[in-house]
């Protein structure tokens, strides 16, 4: 475990730091989402009232991961559910168990919000990433159908 590497939540002075993270997120996944989209997000992980939250994975002053999730109901339990919906690692820094830490940190969040479980997507090229995940979690064997509009 990296001593120098602390896992924070997201606060309003932190943008500076989120925004760079954000970005390689979208380049990752190949999108490129607007500006009102990018405000709206911060607005929410900075907003007690929304069910979004997030935190900053941090190497000394240099913020080099990120998550967020989000909170919501089930019809199938009392406790909500907690959707891990982004997580990012930095170039130059991953397999160095900050996306396991980052992924740590949501479980922890979610048992203290009283969620009966955690559950995310990732992209079926995403190998690098399913090692770590076929770890720490169980895949669902479903499959995602969406209609976008």
């Amino acid at each position: 475990m990296d001593p120098d590497l602390a896992i924070r939540p997201i606060g309003p002075g932190d943008r500076d730091a989120w925004l760079p993270l954000w970005r390689g997120y979208q380049a990752f996944y190949k999108v490129d989402l607007s500006d009102a989209v990018t405000d709206t997000t911060w607005q929410r992980l900075n907003d007690p009232a929304e069910p979004v939250d997030g935190a900053l994975a941090w190497r000394g002053a240099e913020a080099v991961g990120l998550v967020h999730h989000i909170r919501h109901r089930s019809a199938w339990t009392v406790g909500d559910y907690c959707y891990l919906q982004d997580l990012f690692v930095a170039d130059g820094t991953r397999g160095l168990g900050i996306g396991r830490r980052l992924i740590e940190h949501v479980y922890a969040a979610a048992q203290a919000a009283g969620c009966s479980r955690v559950h995310w997507l990732t992209h079926e090229t995403n190998a690098d990433a399913m090692q770590l995940y076929d770890r720490i979690a169980e895949k669902s064997g479903f499959v995602q159908y969406r209609r976008i509009f």
